[in-house]
């Protein structure tokens, strides 16, 4: 049998597995029974320049201009780009920005609105 941790709130032995929880007979303290290390590894948090968290979907402006690699465009301060998708790598926003078309930004460009 494997060994279950304490439980958090009244430090009770006696815990059990129900489902994807942990449940305390004793206080009725229900938990996740997923481990911290192993939710922060899987779901990396993707910051804006301002430590806001990013999601998909969400709407960001620029905030220094930015030179279009291959290019002579330039992605001005302020532009407004809607419904961002997150993604791994060093870019890791992708996004579409009216007049440009298709691009890849880094989160650290960018503010969340």
């Amino acid at each position: 049998m494997s060994e279950l941790p304490a439980c958090p709130k009244c430090h009770s032995s006696y815990v059990y597995e129900d489902g994807a929880l942990l449940v305390c007979p004793e206080c009725a303290h229900e938990w996740p029974f997923a481990t911290d290390g192993a939710a922060d590894a899987s779901d990396p948090v993707i910051k804006d320049a301002n430590g806001n968290a990013l999601a998909d979907g969400d709407t960001v402006t620029v905030i220094k201009n930015l030179k279009v690699k291959g290019s002579s465009m330039v992605v001005k301060v302020g532009t407004k780009v809607k419904n961002i998708r997150l993604v791994d790598g060093d870019h890791d926003i992708d996004c579409k920005i009216d007049g440009i078309g298709a691009m890849k930004l880094k989160s650290e460009f960018v503010k969340k609105i």
